[in-house]
């Protein structure tokens, strides 16, 4: 007796491939499978929505600003949630999640500091500056938050209500980037100048020059073994600096657009590549590529979970996550 299963007839098969892509749309999200890994995908629910930075919730939520709105977006439980603001978002690149849960994100139309907490409140802090340009943000273990605030020409702390600015020279350039170390380290990327600044606990700054010149540095991630990641958005590189020395890695004869950067706990770096429409990995010394679902898609910003799944902002209107 043959006890080989029957080829599935083609309509068949098709009925089905449209039943599961019908149960994803109504569970939220769109589902892609291939040799690159599992993508999903979740719409955003005003179609006019850009997405653009993306931190993750201890639970596991996805936070993410959306540019040119008046709400911060969040995939809870594979759903889409847009939590309404009193003010409009303009380059909203600021966003961080504390250990509570609450989400951190710049505000610079209103030229201060907010807090969303899980349930949607939100608390404010101003900087006492009529005009505010500001970069990324960051929340330390000890639950202070730094940021970029390129208006200012600083990298400002704040915590306890106090805001506590470390400035840089106009001569010098205005910072974008920023990440907090284990130890409470600082880091920053200062673009005009093509460097990296560190900000030691007590107060301390150092400077380090990097070696491809107007390279653009943008994001910044540090490692579980204090290695600092960022990226050169013009020099078209990943670089690493570990104990004082740079370490160089090219992405391609063309320029792909690096941006948004995250370091995955098994030590992988991850990042997007805004004009391949794919994202990079950079593992053992080695980049691969995951080209996303769609062909116009347009990777921002990344994040890692604590499963090691990858998210990321696609600011032609998805936010998506990637399966370890």
């Amino acid at each position: 007796m043959n006890t080989r299963a029957k080829p599935v007839s083609r309509p068949v098969r098709k009925l089905w491939i449209l039943v599961v892509a019908m149960l994803a749309v109504l569970a939220g999200g769109f589902w892609w499978h291939g040799r690159a890994g599992s993508f999903v995908e979740y719409a955003m629910l005003d179609p006019k929505d850009i997405p653009t930075m993306v931190a993750i919730a201890p639970d596991g939520s996805a936070w993410f600003t959306i540019d040119f709105s008046n709400a911060i977006g969040r995939v809870r439980d594979g759903r889409v949630e847009r939590l309404a603001k009193p003010t409009p978002n303009l380059e909203p690149v600021g966003l961080a999640v504390a250990a509570d849960g609450s989400a951190w994100f710049t505000d610079a139309p209103a030229a201060q500091i907010s807090r969303m907490t899980p349930s949607g409140e939100i608390t404010s802090v101003a900087l006492e500056t009529r005009v505010a340009k500001l970069g990324q943000i960051a929340v330390a273990k000890d639950g202070a938050v730094g940021f970029t605030e390129s208006s200012a020409h600083s990298i400002t702390r704040l915590k306890d209500g106090k805001l506590d600015r470390v400035p840089i020279p106009f001569v010098i350039g205005a910072p974008l980037g920023i990440a907090v170390a284990g130890d409470g380290t600082v880091w920053a990327t200062l673009q005009g100048a093509n460097q990296i600044m560190r900000i030691s606990p007590d107060g301390g700054t150092e400077l380090f020059d990097i070696p491809t010149r107007r390279s653009s540095p943008s994001d910044i991630a540090v490692d579980a073994s204090g290695a600092v990641w960022f990226l050169q958005f013009r020099g078209n590189k990943l670089g690493r600096l570990m104990q004082g020395k740079f370490e160089e890695f090219p992405l391609g004869e063309q320029n792909v657009g690096p941006t948004g950067l995250a370091v995955a706990p098994d030590g992988s770096v991850w990042f997007g590549l805004l004009r391949e429409g794919s994202l990079g990995r950079f593992r053992d010394g080695r980049i691969t590529r995951y080209k996303l679902p769609r062909e116009r898609a347009r990777p921002y910003s990344v994040a890692v979970d604590n499963a090691g799944n990858i998210w990321y902002t696609d600011i032609s209107g998805y936010v998506g996550r990637l399966a370890p």
